[in-house]
């Protein structure tokens, strides 16, 4: 290609002094007959290949991506667990501080039992102006149960007296199913003891019959 620019210029008539090419180059015009012949320039289509020092180069910055990647899914899962694990300390505070007294509550429950049934077993008849004594200690018994109750349901601890109501295994304890006349069946017939639930959660089922179809 040198060469036929070469001859092409030594056979071209001689440029006026008017005319726009009168300052070109041999060079500048050979490169113009490239061009215009669908040849790049020289540094283009003579472009080197990348050297191995390039190469390395590219290789350690697509392992230090990979390695960013890694160790930002490790750290992304690590946040999540220390979140979850927070929240279940928290839950697990939270439950000790409302049910923390459930085992002092169960041994007051025997308390409120007895009280009932002392109460229960003074005969309603007896209870008058005729014995002072009786009535005095029945209405100071009356009295301490009402304030036990409202002790147990202070620190949401409520009674279960399930008498008519449909059978929950969940607050429940059957000691027996039995048809009984007048209930339906698969409720409850027969309180034997009542159960009692501490904020939502069952602290002693109530003792029951079951009423079954006869």
């Amino acid at each position: 290609m040198a060469g036929w620019c070469v001859r092409a210029l030594g056979q071209s008539r001689p440029l006026l002094a008017s005319s726009p090419f009168r300052r070109a180059s041999p060079r500048s015009l050979c490169a113009a007959a490239r061009q215009k012949n669908g040849e790049g320039p020289a540094d283009e289509a003579d472009k080197p290949e990348p050297n191995a020092a390039e190469k390395a180069l590219v290789e350690e910055k697509t392992q230090l991506e990979e390695q960013l990647k890694d160790v930002t899914e490790k750290y992304r899962r690590a946040l999540a667990d220390t979140e979850n694990l927070r929240t279940r300390s928290q839950k697990m505070v939270e439950d000790a501080k409302l049910y923390g007294i459930q085992g002092f509550c169960k041994d007051l429950l025997e308390v409120a039992d007895i009280l009932e049934k002392a109460t229960e077993s003074v005969p309603k008849e007896e209870v008058s102006a005729r014995n002072p004594h009786l009535k005095n200690l029945y209405d100071g018994l009356v009295m301490t149960e009402v304030q036990v109750q409202k002790v147990f349901a202070k620190h949401g601890l409520v009674k279960l007296n399930p008498d008519g109501q449909k059978f929950d295994p969940y607050e429940h304890e059957a000691l027996f199913h039995a048809p009984v006349a007048g209930k339906e069946p698969g409720t409850v017939a027969v309180v034997t003891k009542v159960g009692y639930k501490l904020r939502g959660r069952t602290l002693r089922p109530a003792l029951v019959g079951v009423a079954k179809a006869p």
